[in-house]
């Protein structure tokens, strides 16, 4: 029953006002911070760069398959070796077991291992084609990524191909598999060496970050070297040397610049350019 208040209206002493609307969040994934210049921007805008900050040309992380999309045209990569997996012959742990730290990589990433190998068209060029991904253990190189990249450089030589491997390699040779992850860098190198001799072109693309044992071994052995802007490159990283030695190191050390200015690398390409420098490359070197 309704009551009559003193203004003569009717009144619902029990009913509650309604609650205000609910601000609407923006939603995740929609911005990201730029670790180059610290501008907050658009995700869409910085996918469809490429992975590029549009501000200061940060080269974000990239993985392997964007690679493949981003290098080799569309529809022609055929993957090579792909049922090659890794074991854990060691039966290594730390704070957990290689094994149980293969199979959370694997259903993270959807790789089965470090690194892709194939063949494929640039700008309808075919070539040997592989790329290794640091977000499979930081790109580091065991048994398997020896293997896919000794047989890929022997595929190359068989076949006359141009050999293009892009390196994101952060993490070396896998300790987990102690020698017989340090034995890849000398078997992956005879196989280049073998390669040379029979008169291939090897152009090493080198992108953040490209370190340890990777760097030491088939990374550095390119005909030609490219690098990615600002991409770390180097063996130990800076803060290891660092503690080790006990002295600063130069402005800039273990960068693409720098090792440029010094002689290690032999050009600077962007992300957007790398297609098209690869294949210039090619036709310049008659290949």
């Amino acid at each position: 029953m309704s009551t009559v208040d003193s203004t003569g209206s009717d009144s619902k002493p029990d009913q509650t006002p309604p609650s205000p609307p609910k601000k609407r969040g923006v939603p995740e994934g929609l911005w990201l911070k730029c670790p180059g210049c610290g501008a907050s921007l658009y995700n869409k805008e910085v996918a469809q760069r490429l992975n590029v900050c549009p501000k200061c040309e940060h080269h974000f992380y990239v993985s392997a398959t964007d690679r493949i999309v981003q290098v080799l045209d569309e529809g022609t990569f055929e993957p090579m070796n792909e049922h090659l997996r890794p074991t854990d012959p060691l039966e290594f742990a730390d704070r957990r077991s290689y094994a149980d730290r293969l199979v959370n990589e694997q259903k993270r990433t959807g790789l089965s291992d470090a690194v892709v190998t194939g063949t494929g068209m640039i700008r309808a060029r075919r070539v040997a084609f592989a790329v290794t991904d640091s977000a499979f253990i930081m790109g580091s190189m065991g048994s398997v990524v020896g293997e896919r990249l000794t047989r890929l450089v022997e595929a190359a030589t068989d076949q006359n191909l141009p050999l293009i491997i892009i390196s994101a390699s952060g993490g070396g040779a896998r300790m987990h598999e102690g020698i017989l992850s340090l034995m890849q860098m000398a078997k992956v190198s005879a196989a280049l060496a073998r390669y040379a001799e029979a008169g291939g072109l090897f152009i090493s693309v080198l992108t953040n970050p490209t370190m340890g044992g990777v760097a030491a071994s088939f990374a550095s052995l390119g005909d030609l070297v490219f690098a990615e802007p600002k991409a770390l490159i180097g063996f130990a990283g800076p803060r290891t040397i660092k503690a080790t030695i006990g002295i600063e190191l130069p402005e800039g050390f273990q960068t693409s610049e720098f090792l440029l200015e010094h002689g290690y690398i032999d050009r600077i390409v962007t992300r957007k350019n790398m297609k098209s420098e690869i294949a210039r490359a090619i036709d310049y070197c008659g290949k």
